[in-house]
C-alpha cells in the first residue's frame, strides 16, 4: 500500500482498524452474478450492489465512519443527495444534527429523504452560488460546526475501502469498474486492492458531460469542470476530484471511461430488466462503461459497482419507457 503525502494518517494499521470496527454498522454489499449479461457481453460479470446499503447507497460507509470520528455535534455538508442522506441518518444514529446544502435541481426524492432522516436542507441555485460557497457561509454562522467532506478526506476514503475489502475477499476479479464523481469511492477501492495485495485492475466510469477525472488522468494534472455538469448521473455532478483522491487515482487507476448519458440510461434499463435491480443513473455508470467498450473486457472476470439506487421516480419511469 502506498503512502500518500496529503494523508499521512492513511496507513495499513489505520485502514485495518477501520475494517475491523466499521462493518458491524453496515449492511454487507450484494454480490450478484448476471448470467444473461455475462453471455451478451462475453465476460464473467458480477455486480456489487450498494442499493440495499443503509440510505440506499455506498455513501453511508464513509458518512458513519466520518461522523463517528469527530466530536462536534453540529454537522454541515454539501451533497446532491446520497451523501446528504447518509450524513443525516448517521447524525441521527450518533446523536448529532446535520445541515445539508443541496442544489435546487436535486431529485425531489433525495431532498425528501434527507429531511425524513432528520437533516435540515438548504437549497441553493448552483448557477449563482455554489454548494461550497453556501457551506462556507453557514460555517461562518456556526463556527463550532464540523464541515463534512463528501470525498476529499482520508476517513471518507477509508470508509469506502470497506466495500473493496468485501468484494475482493469474496470474489476473484480481473477488473473492478467503479463510478467516479469526486473520487471518494474509486480511491477507497484502490486502497483496498493495494492493502490486500491483489492485482485487480481498477477502471473508472465517469459521465461524459462531466469528464474532469478522465481529462485529469490523461493530462497528468488535476483539472476541473467550469461549472457543475448537466448530466443525468446526478451523483457525479462535481467540479473536480478531491486533491487526496487525485493523488490516489493517478497512482492506482488504469483508466477512466467517459460514458455518454444515453449509454448510462441503457445500463439502467438493463439492470432493471436483466438483474431485477432498481438503480439511479450514477449507479449504472460502471455497467455503462462495460456496454461502451465490451471488447476491452471480453473473456475477463469483471465486477461492476452499483453505487446506489436513490432514483427520482419520474426520471426512472421516463428512462424505462424509452426502452426500444
Amino acid at each position: 500500500m502506498h503512502r500518500y503525502d496529503l494523508a499521512p494518517e492513511l496507513t495499513p494499521a489505520y485502514v485495518e482498524e477501520v475494517w475491523h470496527r466499521l462493518p458491524r454498522h453496515l449492511r454487507p454489499t450484494l454480490l450478484l452474478p448476471i448470467p444473461r449479461l455475462s453471455e451478451a457481453l462475453g465476460c464473467q460479470l458480477l455486480l456489487a450492489s450498494e442499493t440495499f446499503q443503509y440510505t440506499g447507497s455506498f455513501k453511508f460507509r464513509a458518512a458513519y465512519h466520518l461522523l463517528a470520528s469527530v466530536p462536534q455535534r453540529q454537522i454541515i455538508t454539501a451533497s446532491s443527495g446520497n451523501f446528504g442522506q447518509a450524513v443525516a441518518y448517521a447524525a441521527r444514529l450518533l446523536g448529532k444534527e446535520a445541515t445539508i446544502v443541496m442544489p435546487s435541481t436535486a431529485a425531489r426524492v433525495k431532498i425528501e429523504a434527507v429531511q425524513a432522516y432528520g437533516g435540515r436542507v438548504e437549497l441553493t441555485d448552483v448557477r449563482r452560488v455554489s454548494r461550497q460557497e453556501r457551506v462556507a457561509e453557514l460555517a461562518r454562522e456556526v463556527p463550532e460546526a464540523f464541515i463534512a467532506p463528501a470525498y476529499d478526506d482520508y476517513r471518507v476514503v477509508t470508509g469506502n475501502s470497506t466495500l473493496g475489502q468485501e468484494i475482493l475477499r469474496q470474489a476473484e476479479v480481473d477488473v473492478l469498474l467503479v463510478p467516479v464523481g469526486g473520487g471518494g469511492l474509486i480511491s477507497g477501492q484502490v486502497i483496498a486492492r493495494d492493502l490486500l495485495g491483489h492485482s485487480t485492475r481498477i477502471v473508472g466510469a465517469e459521465p461524459l458531460p462531466g469528464n474532469d477525472a478522465a481529462r485529469s488522468l490523461r493530462s497528468g494534472q488535476l483539472l476541473s469542470n467550469g461549472m457543475e455538469p448537466e448530466t443525468v448521473a446526478d451523483g457525479a455532478r462535481t467540479l473536480s476530484l478531491g486533491r487526496l483522491n487525485w493523488e490516489i487515482i493517478r497512482q492506482g487507476v488504469e483508466e477512466i471511461i467517459e460514458v455518454p448519458d444515453e449509454v448510462t440510461l441503457e445500463a439502467l434499463r438493463r439492470l432493471f430488466l436483466l438483474a431485477n435491480l432498481k438503480v439511479e443513473p450514477t449507479g449504472a455508470l460502471a455497467l455503462g462503461a462495460l456496454l461502451l467498450q465490451p471488447e476491452r473486457f471480453r473473456g475477463q472476470r469483471v465486477c461492476c459497482i452499483v453505487s446506489g439506487g436513490n432514483v427520482d421516480p419520474a426520471v426512472y419511469a421516463q428512462a424505462l419507457s424509452a426502452w426500444p
